[in-house]
Protein backbone atom coordinates (compact mmCIF):
# COMPACT_ATOMS: atom_id res chain seq x y z
CA UNK A 1 0.00 0.00 0.00
CA UNK A 2 1.55 3.73 -0.76
CA UNK A 3 1.95 6.20 1.34
CA UNK A 4 -0.86 8.63 2.33
CA UNK A 5 -0.32 12.19 2.22
CA UNK A 6 -3.31 14.61 2.77
CA UNK A 7 -3.58 18.40 2.94
CA UNK A 8 -6.70 19.78 4.49
CA UNK A 9 -8.11 23.43 4.15
CA UNK A 10 -11.21 23.23 4.32
CA UNK A 11 -14.38 21.17 7.23
CA UNK A 12 -14.66 18.78 4.00
CA UNK A 13 -10.66 18.06 3.77
CA UNK A 14 -11.01 17.98 7.61
CA UNK A 15 -13.70 15.28 7.81
CA UNK A 16 -11.11 13.49 5.27
CA UNK A 17 -8.23 13.64 7.82
CA UNK A 18 -10.48 13.07 10.74
CA UNK A 19 -11.77 9.87 8.90
CA UNK A 20 -8.07 8.24 8.33
CA UNK A 21 -7.04 9.41 11.87
CA UNK A 22 -9.64 7.35 13.79
CA UNK A 23 -8.38 5.36 16.23
CA UNK A 24 -4.80 6.38 15.71
CA UNK A 25 -2.87 5.76 18.80
CA UNK A 26 -0.35 7.84 20.44
CA UNK A 27 1.54 8.71 23.83
CA UNK A 28 1.67 12.10 25.11
CA UNK A 29 4.90 12.47 24.73
CA UNK A 30 4.29 12.33 20.82
CA UNK A 31 2.67 16.04 21.14
CA UNK A 32 4.39 19.02 20.65
CA UNK A 33 3.59 22.38 20.03
CA UNK A 34 5.65 25.50 18.95
CA UNK A 35 4.12 28.58 19.66
CA UNK A 36 6.46 30.68 17.70
CA UNK A 37 5.85 29.31 14.25
CA UNK A 38 2.32 28.17 15.82
CA UNK A 39 2.77 24.75 14.55
CA UNK A 40 0.94 21.76 16.50
CA UNK A 41 2.18 18.45 15.10
CA UNK A 42 1.08 15.00 16.84
CA UNK A 43 3.43 11.90 16.12
CA UNK A 44 0.97 8.58 15.89
CA UNK A 45 0.19 4.77 15.00
CA UNK A 46 -2.00 5.07 12.55
CA UNK A 47 -4.43 2.01 11.85
CA UNK A 48 -5.20 2.08 8.38
CA UNK A 49 -9.06 2.28 8.22
CA UNK A 50 -8.36 2.26 3.74
CA UNK A 51 -7.24 -1.07 3.51
CA UNK A 52 -9.49 -2.64 6.63
CA UNK A 53 -11.49 -5.44 4.57
CA UNK A 54 -14.24 -6.66 6.59
CA UNK A 55 -13.27 -10.51 6.41
CA UNK A 56 -10.11 -9.87 7.19
CA UNK A 57 -7.58 -11.95 9.91
CA UNK A 58 -4.68 -9.00 9.84
CA UNK A 59 -4.37 -5.67 9.39
CA UNK A 60 -2.29 -2.88 9.45
CA UNK A 61 -0.86 0.28 11.65
CA UNK A 62 1.36 2.80 10.18
CA UNK A 63 3.75 5.41 11.87
CA UNK A 64 2.51 8.91 10.66
CA UNK A 65 2.45 12.70 11.26
CA UNK A 66 -0.12 14.60 11.74
CA UNK A 67 0.41 18.86 12.08
CA UNK A 68 -1.48 22.04 11.67
CA UNK A 69 -0.54 25.71 11.49
CA UNK A 70 -1.55 28.68 12.01
CA UNK A 71 -2.11 27.85 15.90
CA UNK A 72 -2.18 30.53 18.12
CA UNK A 73 -3.08 28.39 21.46
CA UNK A 74 -3.04 24.94 22.92
CA UNK A 75 -5.39 23.58 25.57
CA UNK A 76 -6.29 19.64 26.51
CA UNK A 77 -8.18 17.91 29.10
CA UNK A 78 -8.59 14.41 30.12
CA UNK A 79 -4.99 13.41 30.31
CA UNK A 80 -2.25 14.88 32.56
CA UNK A 81 0.46 16.04 30.00
CA UNK A 82 3.28 15.55 32.35
CA UNK A 83 2.59 12.07 32.14
CA UNK A 84 4.84 11.00 28.75
CA UNK A 85 4.02 7.10 28.57
CA UNK A 86 0.39 7.54 28.45
CA UNK A 87 -1.28 6.12 25.52
CA UNK A 88 -3.89 8.10 24.22
CA UNK A 89 -6.49 6.92 21.67
CA UNK A 90 -7.43 10.04 19.04
CA UNK A 91 -11.63 9.15 18.25
CA UNK A 92 -12.30 12.41 15.86
CA UNK A 93 -11.04 15.93 14.87
CA UNK A 94 -14.16 18.66 14.48
CA UNK A 95 -13.71 22.46 14.02
CA UNK A 96 -15.94 24.90 15.53
CA UNK A 97 -15.84 28.20 13.64
CA UNK A 98 -15.58 31.28 15.95
CA UNK A 99 -17.26 34.46 14.93
CA UNK A 100 -17.36 35.07 11.45
CA UNK A 101 -14.33 32.68 10.44
CA UNK A 102 -11.99 31.38 9.19
CA UNK A 103 -10.87 31.40 12.71
CA UNK A 104 -11.94 28.74 15.15
CA UNK A 105 -10.89 25.94 17.23
CA UNK A 106 -10.00 22.70 15.95
CA UNK A 107 -10.77 19.75 18.74
CA UNK A 108 -8.81 16.35 18.87
CA UNK A 109 -11.85 14.28 20.60
CA UNK A 110 -10.36 11.41 22.23
CA UNK A 111 -11.71 7.99 23.59
CA UNK A 112 -12.44 8.58 27.53
CA UNK A 113 -13.57 11.99 27.18
CA UNK A 114 -10.28 13.52 26.80
CA UNK A 115 -9.66 16.60 23.94
CA UNK A 116 -6.82 18.63 22.35
CA UNK A 117 -8.31 21.80 21.64
CA UNK A 118 -5.94 24.10 19.11
CA UNK A 119 -6.87 28.03 18.37
CA UNK A 120 -6.60 28.78 14.89
CA UNK A 121 -6.46 31.43 12.45
CA UNK A 122 -8.16 28.78 9.56
CA UNK A 123 -7.69 25.42 8.95
CA UNK A 124 -4.40 24.18 7.81
CA UNK A 125 -3.36 20.62 8.50
CA UNK A 126 -1.20 17.88 6.82
CA UNK A 127 -0.82 14.27 7.49
CA UNK A 128 1.77 12.26 6.02
CA UNK A 129 2.78 8.85 6.31
CA UNK A 130 6.39 8.87 7.92
CA UNK A 131 7.14 5.07 8.21
CA UNK A 132 6.84 1.58 7.16
CA UNK A 133 3.51 -0.20 8.05
CA UNK A 134 3.24 -3.38 10.53
CA UNK A 135 0.53 -5.88 11.09
CA UNK A 136 -1.56 -6.45 13.85
CA UNK A 137 -4.22 -8.75 14.55
CA UNK A 138 -6.52 -5.75 16.53
CA UNK A 139 -9.44 -4.00 14.62
CA UNK A 140 -10.48 -0.93 17.05
CA UNK A 141 -14.15 -1.65 17.50
CA UNK A 142 -17.37 0.83 17.36
CA UNK A 143 -20.78 0.45 17.19
CA UNK A 144 -22.44 -0.07 13.84
CA UNK A 145 -18.99 -2.10 12.36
Amino acid sequence: MTSLKLLALDTDDLAVVSAHMQDAVFKVSDITFQARPGLFALAVNRFVWEGAGKKRRSYERRRAMLSFKRVSAVRSIGFDRRKGDDVLSLLAIRFRVEGEGPEGVIELVLSGGGMIALDVECIEAQLADTGGAWETSLKPGHPGN
